[in-house]
C-alpha cells in the first residue's frame, strides 16, 4: 500500500482559494495515440487529435489531460510557419525516427491537492497499456514534474520557499537518485554552489525583481531541480527570454515547476505519494523558516523513503 499523501501547511492561496498543483508523467512505451485511447477507454471524456503525436482528452472526472510526445519539432503547428519548409512533414518524420528513445508525457490540468491519489490511478493505467521506464533512461530522466501553485506571489514566499528548497537539495538529489547510475545521471544539474551560497546567506531578502535578476544571471536554463523561469516569465517574459538562449522552452504561468523527482510507470503499483511527500517538506520547511545560520530549525521535516527503482 502507497505511502499517504500528506498535505502543505498552506493550503489556500493570497486569495482564498484552494492551491492546486498540476502534474506531468514521462514514460515509454506506448504511442501517445495508444495511450491517450488507454486512458479514454477507462476514464471517458472526447479524445481529440492535435497532431499524429499529441492528443488531448477532454471532459474527464479529473479535467482535460494531455498525451503526447515529448519532443517540441513533432508539434510544428505549435511554432509559427517558415515559408517554404514542410515543417509538418518533417515534424512526422523525425516524430517516427526518436519515438523509439524519446518519453512520451502526461499533462493534467490544474488539480486540487487532495485529488493527486487519482493521479496515481493515470499512471496505472499507462502501465496497464504497456507503459515503461524506472526513473531515466540512456538519454536522460524520465520527469515527474509537479507545477506548484505558491500561497501566493510576494518575493518573501517564494524566497522562502528557494531558501528551502536549497537547504534540502543535497537529501532530495539523494533520494531520488536511489535507483542507481542512471537514475543520478537523469538527474537536472543542482544549482551552482555561488548561487545557492548567496540565497541562502540569512541576510538575503530580495524584493521580486532583485529575486529575478539573481536567478536569472545564475540559472539561465529551465534545467533545475526547483525551476523558477515560468514564475519569473509569469511576471516579466521579455525579461526572462532575454536572459535565455533562444532554443530554451519556457511557458509562463504563476507555478513553481518542481521537476527533480523521476517517473517509474514501469513499476507496478509505483505512486507518486513519496516524491510528492518530499515537496511537502520543502514547504514544512519554508512555513517554519530558517535559523540566523540557515541550517533547518528543530523539528524539521521528516526524511522520506526513496522511491522504488
Amino acid at each position: 500500500m502507497s505511502a499517504p499523501f500528506r498535505q502543505p501547511p498552506r493550503s489556500l492561496r493570497a486569495d482564498g482559494a484552494p492551491r492546486r498543483v498540476g502534474v506531468e508523467i514521462e514514460f515509454m512505451g506506448p504511442s501517445a495515440r495508444v495511450a491517450a485511447a488507454a486512458l479514454a477507454a477507462d476514464l471517458g471524456g472526447h479524445l481529440a487529435e492535435e497532431d499524429p503525436n499529441a492528443f488531448r482528452l477532454e471532459g474527464t472526472a479529473l479535467g482535460d489531460i494531455r498525451v503526447e510526445l515529448d519532443l517540441r519539432a513533432a508539434h510544428p503547428q505549435r511554432r509559427a510557419p517558415v515559408p517554404g519548409l514542410p515543417v509538418r512533414a518533417a515534424g512526422r518524420s523525425l516524430a517516427a525516427l526518436l519515438a523509439p528513445v524519446v518519453p512520451r508525457e502526461l499533462i493534467t490540468g490544474p488539480l486540487a491537492f487532495a485529488r493527486l491519489p487519482e493521479v496515481d490511478r493515470l499512471a496505472a493505467l499507462l502501465h496497464g497499456a504497456g507503459g515503461r521506464g524506472r526513473g531515466a533512461v540512456l538519454l536522460g530522466s524520465l520527469g515527474l514534474h509537479f507545477n506548484v501553485e505558491p500561497p501566493d506571489l510576494s518575493a518573501d514566499t517564494l524566497a522562502r520557499l528557494l531558501k528551502a528548497y536549497l537547504r534540502l537539495e543535497p537529501r532530495l538529489r539523494t533520494e531520488t537518485a536511489a535507483g542507481g547510475f542512471l537514475a543520478a545521471r537523469g538527474l537536472p544539474p543542482p544549482f551552482p554552489a555561488p548561487y545557492t551560497a548567496r540565497v541562502l546567506d540569512p541576510a538575503y531578502r530580495p524584493d521580486l525583481d532583485g529575486l529575478a535578476r539573481d536567478y536569472l544571471a545564475a540559472n539561465p536554463t529551465r534545467h533545475r531541480g526547483l525551476d523558477l523561469l515560468p514564475i519569473l516569465a509569469h511576471r516579466d517574459e521579455a525579461r526572462v527570454r532575454a536572459a535565455l538562449p533562444p532554443d530554451e522552452k519556457v511557458s509562463p504561468r504563476p507555478v513553481l515547476h518542481y521537476r527533480l523527482p523521476q517517473a517509474h510507470v514501469g513499476l507496478p503499483g509505483w505512486s507518486l505519494a513519496p516524491a510528492w511527500n518530499r515537496w511537502v517538506d520543502v514547504e514544512e520547511l519554508a512555513e517554519a523558516g530558517m535559523t540566523a545560520e540557515g541550517a533547518a530549525p528543530a523539528g524539521a521535516p521528516r526524511a522520506a523513503r526513496p522511491d522504488p527503482a
